[in-house]
Formats: structure tokens, sequence, C-alpha cells
């Protein structure tokens, strides 16, 4: 089956204070917030996505705060999105080292993984976060005030997800998602879907011996792989029923269609569609001002806004 994705869509992760969470991914790291919802499963929980200006797939950081709501610190481990890289322009690392430094977070020389320099840190919940420098991302950035379009996040490098057996997972992703394997080193492979560029990459690590992950706070939930429609999504959930898989219905997340399988090695992955996008409720100039409630919500929303946290956007 040629695959018809195109990239990754979003990275999800559940995270604690959600305060904590806005400001850094918007304050430290200039990420814009494009939307501003609830986690259609909970509505009592805050859903945050960060990316660039649209919120194009590839760029996309989502997160649950779930602080005070009885969730467990989770561990990384087997069967999970390990590490999360974000895209920066070469040259920039220095900038971003005494960036972290200023704000008390050590970010350490990470491994050079595929000759790609880099660093990495933990996010407030915990969460391993990596800035690549890569001189070929093209993408637009999100500018924020204090920090230059020559240092600004691009959006999402890629994925690290950490399995016991390389094997099975490979197979689905090159001969069932159309992914590509660019690289090898010792344990880690790495694929790409659509061309070998950033947002479009996932690296699989092979620990026979790692625990399991258990997850919770501080953890990856899913990752999303971006399809260009809903008649391409269907047709990969009937070939994922088909070699086996246990495929969701199709779920409507507002700014996209859903579905959702774990792969061989226990990840999460979810298959969504590009359209509608984020300014199906918004503007482009106004994404993420205003709580955005689905439609089957809105009779709730006295309600829901009384039993979020109070959020200051700096």
């Amino acid at each position: 089956m040629a695959g018809p994705i195109q990239s990754l869509h979003h990275v999800t992760a559940t995270v604690s204070e959600a305060q904590q969470d806005l400001d850094f991914y918007t304050g430290l790291l200039g990420m814009r917030l494009v939307k501003k919802t609830v986690n259609f499963d909970n509505h009592n929980v805050y859903h945050f996505y960060y990316g660039n200006e649209r919120g194009q797939p590839g760029t996309i950081m989502t997160t649950f705060p779930y602080a005070g709501m009885g969730v467990r610190v989770g561990s990384k481990g087997a069967g999970q999105i390990t590490v999360t890289s974000f895209s920066v322009p070469r040259g920039s690392l220095d900038f971003w080292k005494r960036r972290l430094r200023e704000h008390g977070i050590a970010a350490q020389d990470a491994e050079p993984h595929f000759d790609a320099e880099a660093i990495r840190f933990p996010d407030p919940s915990g969460l391993v976060i990596r800035l690549v420098a890569n001189p070929a991302d093209e993408r637009a950035p999100w500018v924020a005030p204090d920090i230059g379009a020559t240092h600004a996040v691009r959006g999402v490098h890629g994925v690290t997800m950490q399995v016991r057996d390389l094997r099975p997972s490979l197979q689905l992703l090159t001969e069932v998602l159309g992914f590509a394997v660019v690289g090898e080193e010792a344990s880690r492979t790495r694929v790409a879907v659509n061309g070998d560029a950033p947002g479009r990459t996932i690296e699989i690590v092979a620990s026979p011996d790692v625990a399991a992950a258990v997850n919770g706070l501080g953890t990856v939930h899913h990752v999303a792989m971006a399809v260009p429609d809903a008649d391409e999504q269907l047709r990969m959930r009937r070939e994922l029923l088909r070699l086996g898989y246990q495929v969701t219905e199709v779920m409507d997340r507002q700014y996209f269609l859903s579905i959702y399988f774990r792969e061989p090695g226990g990840v999460l992955f979810e298959i969504a569609t590009v359209p509608p996008g984020f300014t199906r409720d918004e503007d482009v100039g106004a994404l993420g001002r205003e709580l955005k409630l689905p439609p089957w919500e809105e009779p709730n929303r006295a309600a829901i806004e009384a039993g979020l946290a109070t959020l200051v956007h700096r």
C-alpha cells in the first residue's frame, strides 16, 4: 500500500500545570498558541495547540494540563514517544542555551544523531525536549518579540519512539504507512515520509530490555500523522483493519478528523486530516485568544469556564 501520509501532524502530551505549560511553549520557546480549547474526552481539562502562524501540520505540539485531576506521574520507556524534537536554525543553539539558562533550565549538548547538532532539556512537566539545528528548514516560524527569525523554532523536527523489537514497528512504518529508512546508527533507525525533511521524521530506538512506559504526567500520549483528506483516512483505516490492527472509528476533533491505533511496539499513533484547520472558528490574526468549544459543549460553557484554571497570556 502506498501511504498517503504527508508529514507528521502533531505531538500530544499529558502535562501538569496549565500556566507553566503555556509560559514554557509560548513565552520561552516562542511558539504561537494557535488554539485554546478543551479535551473533548474531558471538558474539565484544557487542550492547548502550539505551532507556527496557522498551526501548519508538522509544527504542532499539543498538551493536556492534568494537574490536580488525580493523574499519576508517568515514566518513559518501551511503547512510547520518549523525545520530542523541534527544529531551529543552524547557529542558534548558543542563543537557546543562554535563553534557557536565564530561565533556570540547564540545557545539555545532545548526542548528534545523524550528524544533527542538538541540545536537550526538560519541559516543566518532565517531557524531554530537543532543539535540533537544521539549515534546511524553510518553514516560516512564528516570531516572538524577544526571539528573532534567525533563532525562532520552525516546528516539530521529529520524534523518538522507543520499542523493544524494531522489526514489526519498522515494517508497519515502511510497508503500510509509506515511510522510508533514511539513516541507521547502532540501535537507532531513522525513517521519513514524503522526503527527509523536518516535521516528517521518526527515530526508532530498539531497547530490548527497557521497562514498559507508564502513561501519565510528563509523557507523550501519541504522535499524529497528516493525510490530505477524509477519503484517504478511510482508505488507510480499511487497510489497517484488514491487517488486524484495532482502529477507532473516525473522531471529529473540529480542526481535523482522527483515527487512532497502537503500532506493534505499543506507541499510540493517530492519523489526522489536514482540513479543516485551525481557522475554522477563528481568523488567523485571532488564533488562540479565546476559549473555543465544540458545538456540543457550548451549552455547558459557563460551567466549563468556571472549572478551568484562569490563565495569564504574557
